[in-house]
């Protein structure tokens, strides 16, 4: 019961509000009848194959994870089932926050390098201008 409210605690930090005075839930956590913490579904609203399967990827490179894989419900709806399942005592939750701040972080490495980039091409491209006068 504790670890259960555990994991709730940690699942609540990952929804969002979407506007005033109504919550909508970005993510679900569900877990069939029976099951243990290590095998559980998130139900991602707002959200495709590029989030789906990036996260996925991130997920599997755990070494205690098992199993992850992700469907869209239907190509009209918005939103992937993202199944992860782990090995030992490691619940499901770990892995899936984990992978997202892998995922952040490697988009803002990416990020941060497009900008330099950027910079860089202005930089060169102000310093020719002002070299041809």
């Amino acid at each position: 019961m504790e670890e259960d409210q555990e994991l709730e605690r940690k699942i609540s930090g990952l929804k969002t509000s979407m506007a005033e005075g109504e919550r909508k839930t970005a993510l679900e956590m569900v877990q069939a009848a029976g099951t243990d913490r290590h095998c559980v579904t998130f139900v991602l609203h707002d959200e495709d194959h590029t989030l789906g399967n990036s996260l996925r990827y991130m997920i599997m490179k755990n070494p205690e994870v098992e199993f992850c894989g992700y469907t869209t419900t239907h190509p009209s709806e918005s939103k992937i089932n993202l199944r992860i399942q782990t090995r030992g005592a490691l619940p499901a939750v770990e892995p899936f926050q984990r992978g997202l701040n892998e995922l952040m972080n490697v988009c803002q490495h990416v990020l941060d390098k497009f900008e330099a980039s950027i910079k860089d091409y202005k930089d060169q491209k102000a310093s020719k201008s002002e070299s041809t006068f």
